[in-house]
């Protein structure tokens, strides 16, 4: 009976939905030294684009894509605002199979356009949410 039980156990856990990890703040540290050599302003984390970051990789890794747009059709613009962050700055970077946070923001970095966002004088706060294999890092500076 331990056997079947254990057994049990161990597929009912294994088959548990993944949860996206919030590397906010282990990216904090690291984006603000790469702003910092460029002449930017350091960002804060932000609750609202974590949601949203959050939000985009879940849906990726849970249907299968990999993309700007959601399995819905959203934008980033889209979920940022049901995610309640109101914006006039808002940038997103995906990456997929990166095993670190230092392997996707040197491959970001080494991207002319996922660099911009990152060292972008637009943004003022981020999110950077890892779901499986995939990243998705939001920029935006709210209000305005």
């Amino acid at each position: 009976m331990r056997p079947i039980l254990a057994l049990c156990l161990g597929l009912c856990l294994s088959a548990a939905p993944a949860v996206a990890q919030d590397m906010g703040a282990a990216a904090q540290g690291q984006t603000n030294a790469l702003r910092a050599n460029a002449g930017a302003e350091p960002l804060g984390v932000s609750a609202a684009l974590t949601r949203a970051a959050g939000g985009h990789a879940r849906d990726m890794a849970q249907n299968g894509f990999f993309s700007h747009t959601g399995s819905d059709g959203s934008g980033i613009g889209d979920r940022a605002r049901a995610a309640g962050y109101g914006f006039c700055f808002i940038a997103e970077n995906i990456a997929q199979g990166q095993g670190s946070l230092d392997e996707v923001m040197t491959g970001w970095m080494n991207s002319t356009g996922h660099r911009r966002n990152i060292l972008s004088e637009g943004a003022r706060e981020f999110a950077l949410m890892r779901e499986g294999n995939i990243w998705v890092m939001v920029l935006g500076r709210p209000g305005c």
